[in-house]
């Protein structure tokens, strides 16, 4: 499956971004989603993730209560609602796609990943 990352940009801190996660598959039902991203000069972290169903989701601490992960199968379409940002959220923001079982918060859970997207996140 290919995966396209769109939606980055340049937001002022309390300000919001809705990233998307287009995927190239007829099977998008199949997968499990998820978000990490990348800070400058860091290593990359988890960020939320999403059942096949969409019934679970898994948010890092960091985002909870800001970020929402949703997806829609007939567009074949992830999505993650950033709101209340704040400067340390800036980062490339990558999405990825898996069909093995597992809650999907970890980076070696996951064989499919789009391309990046940057966030900066101004103060």
């Amino acid at each position: 499956v290919q995966l396209q990352a769109s939606g980055g940009g340049l937001v002022q801190a309390g300000g919001s971004l809705r990233l998307s996660c287009a995927a190239s598959t007829r099977s998008f039902s199949s997968y499990r989603m998820g978000w990490f991203r990348q800070p400058p000069g860091k290593e990359r972290e988890f960020v939320a993730a999403i059942s096949w169903s969409g019934s679970s989701t898994y948010y890092a601490d960091s985002v909870k209560g800001r970020f929402t992960i949703s997806r829609e199968d007939a567009k074949n379409t992830m999505y993650l609602q950033m709101n209340s940002l704040k400067p340390p959220d800036t980062a490339v923001y990558y999405c990825a796609a898996d069909t093995s079982i597992g809650t999907g918060t970890r980076i070696n859970e996951y064989d499919n990943w789009g391309q990046g997207t940057l966030v900066t996140v101004s103060s």
